[in-house]
């Protein structure tokens, strides 16, 4: 059974909207968090945004204000992602975990190692 499944992404041009979406059809909606994460070529993979089963949310500071992260029906979550810039080209995962997202962090970042469940990625790619 696919514990996590992302949708959405493709190719957009400066300035313009895309919406990615997740579900973790697996998981019970009392406890868990759900987050993206990035990964672009040559860089190392980083936290985007994160979602509670409380509905609290955070975010990194590179897509504070421009990339809302929502929750949808059951344990899913979308992430609208507004004025893209080129330097958000990216992979993007989703994943989830069944402990809360206080317990998931490091140096108050949520860290992938506390993650166990992992969408297979969907490709952001944005044109000047």
């Amino acid at each position: 059974q696919v514990q996590v499944a992302e949708s959405g992404g493709g190719s957009v041009q400066s300035g313009g909207s895309l919406r990615l979406s997740c579900a973790a059809p697996g998981y019970i909606a009392s406890l868990y968090c759900m987050a993206w994460f990035r990964q672009a070529p040559g860089h190392e993979r980083e936290w985007v945004a994160r979602l509670g089963s409380g509905g609290e949310t955070t975010y990194a500071h590179s897509v504070k204000g421009r990339f809302p992260i929502s929750q949808g029906n059951a344990v899913s979550t979308y992430l609208e992602m507004d004025s893209l810039q080129p330097e958000d080209t990216a992979m993007y995962y989703c994943a989830a975990t069944v402990i809360a997202c206080h317990g998931a962090l490091v140096a108050g970042t949520p860290h992938s190692a506390y993650f166990e469940d992992w969408g297979q990625g969907t490709e952001v790619t944005v044109s000047s």
